[in-house]
């Protein structure tokens, strides 16, 4: 299989994307439609948590505070996807994230608009939205200028 050298790394097709929200991830879906990258963190502990848990890994409490984070992140590490199902010119960089200004946590992601040979483990990345079914939004990120 050949892969492509300078096609930049996108995301599925927002209207093929869909989301489940429930009470324990909604907060987190919610902020998202506002442009705010939000993660739970423990009420007891102060353990932060990603993805959203009903129960906090490390204590067990269900008491939870959403901590609204300041959308930069670092690479952590990350795949290339040449070709997805019925999309053979789709380039995909899913990626999981440090979330620096929540210690422990991290996030699974798609790094876009960037050639996937640039992308590097340690990589400062920002969140950027893209919209997806039924009017949510998907936070992605990008390169940090």
């Amino acid at each position: 299989m050949n892969t492509p050298t300078t096609t930049l790394a996108t995301t599925i097709p927002g209207e093929l994307v869909r989301i489940a929200v429930d009470h324990i991830t909604e907060p987190f879906w919610a902020a998202a439609k506002e442009r705010r990258l939000t993660v739970p963190r423990c009420g007891d502990c102060a353990t932060f948590r990603m993805p959203p848990t009903p129960y906090c890994p490390n204590c067990q409490s269900r008491a939870v505070n959403w901590v609204d984070l300041s959308g930069e992140a670092t690479v952590y590490s990350f795949a290339v996807v040449y070709g997805f199902p019925g999309m053979p010119d789709l380039t995909l960089v899913p990626a999981i994230l440090d979330l620096p200004d929540a210690p422990g946590a991290r996030i699974v992601s798609n790094i876009i608009d960037v050639a996937p040979a640039d992308v590097e483990i340690g990589m400062t990345v920002r969140v950027d939205y893209s919209p997806i079914a039924e009017g949510w939004l998907l936070p992605v990120f990008r390169p940090k200028d």
